[in-house]
């Protein structure tokens, strides 16, 4: 049947590079290639590393030498003496260790398949995960080619019983008598479970080499499944790590669809490979000599190459295989490898041409130095997924998205930046606005809906084509049309005290002398003034919204808003700390006793001071313990004004989290307005559309290089 062809055309995939028979507890490569574990551990002693003991299941029958392919020969077993060779190490503990070193250093292993030298770090071929998929697929292969003998007990006296249980624990084969002799009554071993006989013992699941924990997440900057105890180490900081599930179902994703492009093209392999073979029989034979037996074996290995694709090929029932793994970790090892053979065999597909022609018209030429440059030539790839710059990227009037590309990542010509509006009422996603050959990695998005949240995703293209999309990044727009405006330098506020910057959009509070002065005369019941500046505009309908960023270390600032009339009163009276008649915070002349009706407070203000947020407004605080009074200054404070409703709402500026609300009066014009006591700084929030680093608008028809 195809099925079973398939089976036996793939019994390349499952032979050792080293002895040429079938895996036995194959380890992983960082190449992505695979080598038996006793093959690895006589590598290196051959080159001159001390290693432990490399067979780590010593009393598995799956360790004799009749698991092996009877089609492939059979390898001896290792003699007793090399094996003490083995387990004599000397120094260290670390499989693969350098002949007469005592400190650890990095095991070099010369891999057989790519003909390279992979470092194994200090720990050797300790550091190296087990295929436990590929080690599956070799069962299953065998017992498809029936070539898997019965098993046998491994207690009996001659002649041997049939097996008929097996013990993971024991990683023995028994038959009934003997499972009952060596598991006995009321000892720790009768409590082993009982699984069918096997020739091959395997853990439960795949295991941190290291730490012998689990492995749970996967970590894409090594491209190195990890355990928990892995993910806290110094050497994963700041790598992007996700759980296992979800590094098998992108893997499973990209691989189905791999195999499903090559399954869906037999036709064009077929013909490919027929005119491979139409070209290797045409003249090469009456060209030059020297060339023949070369350019004849290109053909044959691209031949090899595509006939690797078709339906019943060795790779793609491998690929059939490893899809059926249910263990995430294992698959996502196996398909890790795989996936990468599935992609440069679809390259080969897409971008096809034969090896060798039968032309040698240009033999007379010298082209060594153009088949150096060929040689040293490095085909350009795709771009990788951008990474969002989250510290620089943020939604003001507009949103400025900003990214990077990864560090090795191939060049980008271009990006796509695509958005869209989250409605959680709606049943359905709203569709992907796309702007295309954004250049630069930096694009202003506007024309955006207050108070929404927008998910927005950029993607690279090159001369490869376009590569993944990033992580998505989700932004939170301002609850109200964005007010800009300046500090007001023209009247008002203390020059002695307060300097405010050339573009008029941050001030700092330098008390210097005067301060000083003041400070001394604190014994004598002086009190220190606050120090005010306001907007440069009056704010007389609608709502608005504006930001500032205030400095952690400065001592006392107060952000708000106030009336225009009675702010101008309060710059001809200047305020002190100590004699609350117009206390900002409680927005009312509190020397008015006899008001009957309560009005609205002229003045509205946060209190910031020390890189905290004071948040007990409205009470009277008689207590001295500030615990659940403070909460940390975030990197930007946010103030809305509903000059209709009255009232004024304060915002974390980042996460737009609601910290306190309160009425203002709105009967004349409102102005933004800041308060400093002692030393401190603060500035306005920049527009969006003013910075100076954009490279692209999107939402409008500007493109600005």
């Amino acid at each position: 049947s195809p099925g079973k062809t398939s089976m036996k055309n793939m019994e390349r995939e499952l032979v050792c590079p080293v002895c040429k028979e079938m895996y036995k507890q194959p380890l992983a490569l960082p190449c992505a290639h695979n080598v038996c574990h006793v093959c690895a551990s006589e590598v290196l002693l051959q080159h001159g590393y001390l290693c432990c003991d490399p067979t780590s299941e010593p009393s598995s029958p799956a360790a004799t030498p009749a698991t092996r392919s009877p089609r492939l020969g059979r390898r001896a077993v290792p003699k007793p003496d090399r094996l003490d060779r083995l387990l004599k190490s000397g120094f260290g503990t670390y499989p693969g260790r350098k002949r007469g070193t005592v400190h650890p250093q990095t095991v070099s292993f010369p891999c057989p398949a790519c003909q390279r030298d992979v470092d194994l770090g200090e720990r050797g071929l300790g550091s190296l995960f087990r295929n436990l998929t590929l080690e599956r697929v070799v069962e299953r292969y065998r017992q498809t080619i029936n070539i898997s003998a019965a098993i046998m007990c491994q207690f009996c006296k001659p002649p041997q019983l049939e097996a008929t249980k097996g013990c993971t624990e024991c990683k023995s084969s028994f038959c009934n008598e003997c499972f009952k002799l060596y598991h006995p009554w009321g000892t720790q071993k009768a409590q082993h479970e009982p699984t069918p006989p096997t020739l091959t013992f395997r853990p439960k699941g795949l295991m941190c080499p290291e730490h012998k924990e689990e492995v749970t997440h996967y970590c894409k900057t090594c491209q190195r499944l990890v355990c928990q105890l892995c993910r806290v180490r110094r050497t994963h900081t700041s790598h992007k790590i996700t759980p296992v599930l979800s590094a098998y179902q992108a893997l499973r994703e990209k691989l189905t669809k791999s195999l499903a492009y090559i399954l869906s093209s037999q036709d064009t392999v077929q013909t490919q490979i027929a005119e491979l073979e139409e070209t290797k029989r045409a003249t090469l034979l009456q060209a030059i000599e020297e060339c023949q037996q070369e350019r004849l074996a290109s053909l044959h290995c691209q031949i090899q190459e595509h006939q690797a694709m078709l339906e019943n090929s060795g790779m793609v029932g491998y690929a059939q295989e490893v899809l059926k793994e249910t263990d995430h970790p294992c698959f996502v090892q196996a398909a890790k490898q795989l996936h990468n053979r599935i992609l440069r065999a679809t390259d080969s597909l897409q971008s096809f041409r034969p090896a060798a022609t039968a032309s040698f018209s240009h033999f007379q030429l010298d082209v060594s130095r153009e088949l150096k440059l060929l040689t040293d030539l490095a085909f350009i790839r795709a771009p990788e997924a951008p990474v969002i710059d989250t510290q620089r990227t943020y939604a003001y009037d507009q949103i400025f998205l900003c990214w990077r590309l990864p560090q090795h990542s191939p060049p980008a010509w271009h990006y796509t930046v695509e958005y869209r509006k989250t409605d959680a009422k709606a049943k359905g996603l709203k569709l992907w606005q796309r702007r295309e050959e954004v250049r630069g990695t930096s694009a202003l998005v506007e024309y955006l809906d207050t108070d929404s949240v927008y998910v927005l995703r950029v993607k690279g293209c090159n001369k490869a084509g376009f590569g993944e999309y990033s992580e998505d990044i989700y932004l939170h727009t301002p609850p109200a049309p964005v007010l800009n405006f300046f500090l007001d330098n023209r009247w008002g506020f203390n020059r002695d005290r307060l300097a405010i910057s050339k573009d008029q959009r941050a001030v700092r509070s330098v008390p210097g002398i005067p301060m000083l002065f003041a400070a001394e005369r604190l014994m004598t019941s002086c009190h220190l003034s606050i120090d005010l500046v306001i907007g440069d505009v009056a704010i007389t309908q609608g709502k608005s919204y504006w930001a500032c960023c205030v400095d952690p270390s400065s001592y006392l600032v107060k952000v708000g808003v106030g009336l225009e009339s009675k702010l101008q009163e309060w710059f001809q009276v200047p305020q002190d700390v100590v004699s609350p008649r117009y206390d900002p915070d409680s927005g009312h002349d509190s020397g008015a006793e006899d008001t009957t009706v309560e009005a609205p407070p002229p003045y509205a203000f946060l209190t910031i001071g020390m890189g905290k947020i004071l948040l007990s407004h409205g009470s009277a605080l008689t207590s001295r313990d500030p615990n659940g009074c403070t909460v940390p200054l975030p990197p930007r404070i946010g103030i809305c004004l509903d000059y209709e409703q009255g009232k004024v709402s304060f915002y974390d500026a980042v996460s737009f989290r609601e910290l306190w609300e309160c009425g203002v009066d709105c009967s004349g014009p409102v102005c933004p307005a800041f308060c400093f006591i002692g030393g401190g700084a603060l500035h306005l929030q920049e527009l969006v559309a003013n910075k100076q680093e954009r490279k692209v608008t999107i939402g409008g028809f500007a493109k600005l290089d």
